[in-house]
């Protein structure tokens, strides 16, 4: 009898619908956050707040911060790159064009991490993987020439809010890469990864005040909700449960939540903000949702 591939079993495939559902709905959050406060004082209250959080419940599971020097380093990393660099990086890219574009583009995660993991991980990349991550990159160009074609900015301002993305993706794909390393696997995930939060708080908070001076917070219950909800559910919760993926399937695997993420958000955008689908959309959306399907069907990719 054979066994069910690994990324079919319930313990991937409901945490990887979590995060995907959550991380599907930042994006319209995101775009609320940057109004009024600088987007470096929104970062940093979001990680600030998501890592005591977990912090707090690592401690009520009986778990404790337990690093090293080399544990120390990777705890620096990891904040440096996923939660200063990318978050910073996403932040000011919606400053400049739609959330769904930016969503769209972000789904090119895929990318950087496959190559990553093969070159630094040497996780192979099967067949039903290939075809999976064609069939998914098709849907997510239908997706990008659609958003690029609504987008009202114009294309010099699309542009740069593109390259703004691109760096985040970069810099997403190698703390992703970080995570499926022996290293990453020598510490207790939730203690590490909230220390990692708090380090990239506090990076944030001296970017911030060298680039835009003393913190800024409005008090609008949107904004403060906003930040609770990025904080405790888009960071708290989904990291530890998107990490956990990543370490058994692989970071090629686990980018897949990046390509479903942006029809998630378009889905929201419909009911919140009368988004209209034409039929490129809906076209893109089915591709990459069967591209999903495909891939995550394939074997757990070897080492």
């Amino acid at each position: 009898m054979i066994a069910r591939p690994q990324s079919t079993r319930a313990r991937i495939l409901i945490p990887f619908a979590i995060v995907t559902l959550i991380w599907g709905s930042t994006w319209l959050v995101i775009r609320d956050q940057i109004s009024v406060v600088p987007a470096s004082w929104s970062v940093t209250y979001r990680f600030l707040l998501a890592g005591l959080a977990m912090l707090a419940f690592a401690r009520a599971k009986g778990e404790r911060v337990r690093l090293d020097a080399a544990g120390w380093l990777f705890a620096v990393a990891v904040g440096t790159l996923q939660f200063v660099l990318n978050f910073n990086f996403v932040y000011r890219a919606e400053a400049f064009i739609t959330s769904g574009l930016v969503a769209v583009v972000f789904a090119l995660l895929l990318v950087p991490n496959a190559l990553l993991a093969r070159l630094f991980l040497g996780q192979r990349l099967g067949r039903q993987l290939l075809v999976g991550s064609g069939i998914a990159m098709a849907g997510v160009a239908l997706l990008f020439v659609h958003e690029v074609r609504s987008d009202p900015h114009g294309p010099a301002t699309a542009l740069t809010g593109i390259g703004w993305t691109l760096l985040a993706i970069l810099s997403a794909s190698c703390a992703n890469v970080l995570q499926a390393t022996r290293t990453a696997k020598r510490y207790p995930m939730l203690p590490t990864l909230a220390v990692a939060m708090l380090i990239g708080a506090g990076l944030d908070a001296v970017f911030a005040f060298l680039t835009v001076g003393p913190p800024v917070v409005e008090m609008r219950i949107g904004y403060l909700l906003g930040i609770l909800y990025l904080a405790l559910f888009a960071s708290a919760l989904a990291f530890p449960l998107y990490y956990g993926v990543l370490r058994v399937i692989g970071p090629a695997k686990a980018a897949y939540s990046s390509v479903i993420v942006p029809v998630i958000a378009m889905l929201l955008s419909t009911l919140f903000e009368n988004y209209r689908w034409s039929p490129l959309a809906a076209g893109g959306a089915a591709l990459a949702g069967a591209g999903l399907v495909v891939a995550l069907t394939a074997r757990r990719p070897a080492r």
